[in-house]
């Protein structure tokens, strides 16, 4: 016990100062450099020369949910390319494609982001964010994710889903995207419904909803254990002339889901492209130097994510692919003008 009350109390009083005083540093560097010495006393580094080295070399890669394929992407690249001081890789959980665009042109410290290859003639045909041609680039084409549509045994055909309960992840998610896409270039009409994909499958499991749609690259965390004694399994999707020049056929089998599909009879369906995406920076902006510098560790250091214990759909990636109706991200090259910008939150500096 303190024997001193008052002194006690001073103590106290100056570290919930200093832990108040903190915060303000770190979002107003440019106020604590004009308080704190740039260098403080012997010689060591200021709070805000910290701060400002730390910030130098962070990238914020914007992902996807605990379950999905994205996510682990994104540590991937953190556990590869995160080499404490010249480049920090910072995952972030996110809530699907088109929320990722959105945070990728808007929110400050994402940089990067995971987004499905359709997601940016989706935000177009909707018009969501104008003039963002040029301003949404890509990095690389990563893999192949493929839509898996899990439902009840008594629905026997994806055009069965007509009028019923559909679950298709929360809003602004790629699922949510996708599903909306083929199913309207199907002409199927469900009650789409945007739920969580762990909440999803319990209301599955119990009648309330029909079917559920998650695009993830196979094999689906959320579907581990599931066997066909479950009363689910997985509807084909027939590729259709409206959805060739989108989607690509695959398959799920046996291999990635031995519970619910049977080695005699793999499951049709579509696949789309996930595609690493980043804001076009202009070039000579300190953005632009922090993203072309991880664009080269990516480059670098990319035979490291073809051996495990890195996700094996690395193993799918090709670094010369192009993506259709998406411009490169190309560091050594300015990118096409006049441009409209977005990120004046940020600063372009």
């Amino acid at each position: 016990m303190n024997g001193n009350p008052a002194g006690g109390a001073t103590r106290r009083g100056l570290l919930l100062a200093s832990a108040l005083a903190l915060p303000a540093l770190r979002a107003a560097p440019a106020e604590a450099q004009a308080l704190v010495p740039a260098q403080a006393p012997g010689g060591r580094d200021s709070l805000a020369a910290m701060g400002a080295r730390a910030n130098a070399g962070t990238i914020g890669v914007i992902s996807g949910g605990v379950d999905g394929t994205y996510v682990r992407i994104a540590a991937d690249l953190a556990a590869v390319l995160d080499d404490g001081e010249r480049l920090r890789v910072l995952p972030i959980i996110g809530r699907g494609s088109v929320q990722n665009i959105s945070d990728i042109m808007f929110v400050r410290g994402v940089d990067v982001g995971i987004v499905q290859s359709d997601a940016l003639a989706f935000v177009r045909s909707r018009r969501l964010f104008p003039g963002m041609g040029q301003v949404i680039q890509y990095i690389a084409k990563l893999y192949d994710e493929e839509v898996h549509v899990l439902a009840r045994r008594e629905v026997a055909r994806v055009e069965d889903l007509a009028g019923k309960r559909v679950n298709v992840d929360v809003a602004g998610s790629g699922t949510a995207m996708t599903a909306a896409l083929i199913l309207e270039a199907m002409g199927i009409s469900a009650n789409l419904v945007n739920e969580p994909q762990d909440l999803a499958l319990d209301r599955l499991r119990r009648g309330e909803i029909a079917a559920l749609v998650y695009v993830t690259g196979k094999p689906a965390r959320l579907f581990a254990g599931l066997s066909a004694d479950s009363g689910l399994h997985f509807l084909s999707l027939p590729m259709t002339p409206a959805l060739v020049e989108t989607y690509l056929p695959a398959q799920l089998s046996t291999a990635q889901y031995p519970g619910l599909v049977a080695a005699e009879a793999p499951v049709d369906t579509l696949a789309v492209g996930a595609v690493m995406a980043v804001y076009g920076w202009t070039p000579g902006t300190e953005r632009h130097r922090k993203v072309a510098a991880f664009v080269e560790a990516f480059s670098g250091k990319f035979d490291r994510f073809l051996v495990p214990p890195r996700h094996p759909k690395w193993r799918e990636v090709n670094l010369e692919a192009q993506v259709p109706g998406w411009v490169r991200f190309n560091p050594a090259q300015p990118p096409p003008a006049p441009r409209r910008r977005y990120r004046s939150g940020d600063g372009e500096f």
